[in-house]
């Protein structure tokens, strides 16, 4: 009983001094580092899918300066280019706006004139009772003359008539009128008779 008590303190201070940091024969133990346990980090990388959205196409702008530019309209040559008919008959206007003209169909005859205020004018026959020397016709046959009406002659029923321009020959009905900047000229084509009417004169023959 005493032998086991001896032996039971001995080794409890061995295993004192040993929790101590020293060993049975008393040298010095080295610290013992205790290992810790490794943490696993588990890195979950998140796949971000990005959708490049294509920004909307600009159409281009091409500058084509020969295409863009306007070319002049020359001005008609015949009556392929300008339309004068009404109800059968052709008006038109003198390019500076003193006459309006037509070659038309009356019952009874066809005849070209111009009306607006030309000067000089002979003295009015006797056998003209309306409105005398406010322009000019040639009919079917004779010279050109001062016209004797009772109101407008060659006004188209529908709107207003357009200019026939200058040097742009009116071919109907067996009459031509062709204009310059001043003045209206219109010959009968089968007996070549006619007149030139402008503001400040005129002429007959």
């Amino acid at each position: 009983m005493r032998v086991r008590v001896v032996t039971t303190v001995t080794a409890s201070a061995v295993l004192l001094l040993t929790g101590c940091g020293g060993s049975a024969d008393g040298s010095a133990a080295s610290p013992t580092v205790e290992a810790q346990p490794t943490a696993t980090t588990t890195a979950t990388s998140t796949a971000v899918t990005t959708t490049e959205v294509p920004a909307p196409a600009v159409p281009e702008t091409t500058t084509d300066t020969a295409a863009s530019t306007t070319e002049p309209v020359p001005a008609p040559t015949s009556l392929v280019d300008v339309q004068f008919e009404q109800n059968e008959s052709y008006y038109f206007t003198s390019p500076d706006g003193q006459f309006t003209c037509g070659i038309v169909q009356l019952p009874g005859r066809t005849e070209a004139g111009c009306e607006g205020i030309t000067d000089p004018v002979p003295p009015q026959p006797d056998d003209c009772m309306v409105n005398w020397g406010h322009g000019m016709r040639v009919v079917d046959s004779g010279e050109g003359e001062f016209l004797c009406s009772g109101g407008p002659v060659y006004l188209p029923v529908e709107g207003t008539a357009s200019v026939l321009p200058a040097g742009a020959p009116l071919s109907q009905l067996g009459y031509t009128c062709v204009t310059t900047a001043v003045d209206v000229t219109c010959v009968n084509d089968g007996t070549r008779h006619g007149f030139t009417i402008a503001s400040s004169s005129n002429e007959t023959f």
